[in-house]
């Protein structure tokens, strides 16, 4: 029992070092002393190094690099690749301190502890006994910290994929390769997820005086019906029969600005629309189809749409009895689930390896003005990792 604590304090330790160096995505900061991934990748590029890793900061952003660290096993042919993105979230609607990294009551507080930085600390210890002990771990490892997760288009993961596709990391794609991207699951494996496309659209419309409605053509009553046919739109997708666990896709417009003055009538307004895509449906139909209902419910007003990021993502699904689904749900006694979020799955679609989601902790602590994991959860993902990298 006594080891069990000395474990889960070495764990929760060294999340705390890591949630103390600030990653916030730049998207969602403007605040240069805490945004940005290079200070948390170089910090792990060092650790890793100290325990045996070949390491390489590969730049994909200026400033904001994803780490690869290798870690050599008994068998070359049988790699398993673990992918925990860097960034997180905004940290302005925080209480207390974002960065404190503090522990208390068997939780351990701070941007990052559960989304996702857990998964690194967990795998790194497990790694660091492997060296300590001098021996190696059964498989290959290579433990990736990817950029831009939580916003702006899974750039780390997208040139993670194409590293891959590439041949890179010792062409891990011809090796048996089977690919863990960390996320709070509780420690379930889980095997499927939404894909999802964002539009930016802009309307246009024609500015006028607002004693003379009629001679413009107001923007904003525009956006509206475009909003009523975002709603129909889900409720059509609500009642559709699906074929896997994961369900029906959703749509729904979470952002909107627009009007000049309280005199005027408004000549644009601007919308985000979000669409989630269900396994089997293509992007690129998706997006034909909702810009046609977007430029029909918008008329008499015009309207540009523009994919958000350049990208699409198809649904991420793996059938549950998949053989590595079935020995991570061996190891961890959990069913195999599917999650209503999304992840870097959705960027390794084109590439040939099996694919689960899998973290510590529970996503409902994500994102949240206090977030935290269970230190009893970065135990029993350790357990697992040890248990995984053994066989």
């Amino acid at each position: 029992m006594a080891a069990h604590r000395d474990v889960g304090q070495r764990v929760a330790d060294a999340v705390a070092d890591l949630v103390r160096i600030p990653s916030v995505n730049p998207l969602q900061s403007d605040d240069s002393a805490i945004t940005g991934e290079r200070r948390l990748a170089e910090h792990l590029a060092e650790h890793a190094a100290a325990i045996g890793a070949k390491v390489t900061l590969d730049n994909v952003l200026d400033g904001r690099p994803n780490l690869e660290a290798t870690f050599l096993g008994q068998r070359h042919d049988d790699v398993v690749i673990v992918d925990a993105h860097l960034d997180t979230v905004a940290v302005h609607h925080m209480s207390g301190d974002p960065f404190d990294g503090r522990i208390d009551d068997g939780r351990l507080f701070g941007r990052g502890s559960v989304d996702t930085k857990a998964t690194f600390a967990v795998v790194m210890d497990v790694l660091a006994e492997f060296h300590r002990n001098g021996t190696r771990p059964g498989p290959t490892v290579h433990l990736v910290g990817t950029v831009s997760e939580e916003m702006g288009g899974l750039l780390g993961a997208r040139r993670l994929a194409d590293r891959l596709g590439d041949g890179g990391l010792d062409d891990a794609v011809a090796h048996r390769a089977r690919m863990i991207v960390a996320e709070p699951t509780s420690c379930a494996p889980v095997h499927g997820h939404k894909g999802g496309l964002g539009l930016e659209v802009c309307v246009h419309g024609h500015a006028a005086h607002s004693s003379q409605p009629e001679l413009g053509v107001n923007a904003i009553t525009a956006a509206a019906r475009i909003i009523a046919a975002v709603d129909a739109e889900n409720e059509r997708l609500a009642v559709l029969p699906t074929t896997t666990a994961v369900g029906p896709g959703t749509i729904s417009v979470t952002e909107i600005s627009g009007g000049t003055a309280r005199n005027i009538i408004p000549d644009s307004c601007r919308l985000y629309i979000g669409r989630r895509l269900s396994p089997g449906e293509d992007p690129a139909v998706v997006q034909a189809e909702l810009t046609a209902t977007v430029t029909r419910a918008a008329g008499p007003a015009t309207v540009d749409v523009v994919l958000a990021n350049g990208v699409a993502f198809p649904a991420f699904f793996t059938d549950s009895d998949n053989a590595f689904i079935g020995v991570l749900a061996d190891i961890t006694g959990e069913q195999p689930a599917t999650v209503t979020y999304g992840s870097n799955c959705l960027a390794y679609d084109g590439i040939d390896v099996t694919k689960v989601v899998f973290g510590p902790g529970s996503i409902d602590q994500a994102h949240q003005a206090v977030e935290w994991v269970e230190i009893s959860e970065l135990v029993r993902a350790r357990e697992v990792y040890a248990t995984l990298l053994t066989m």
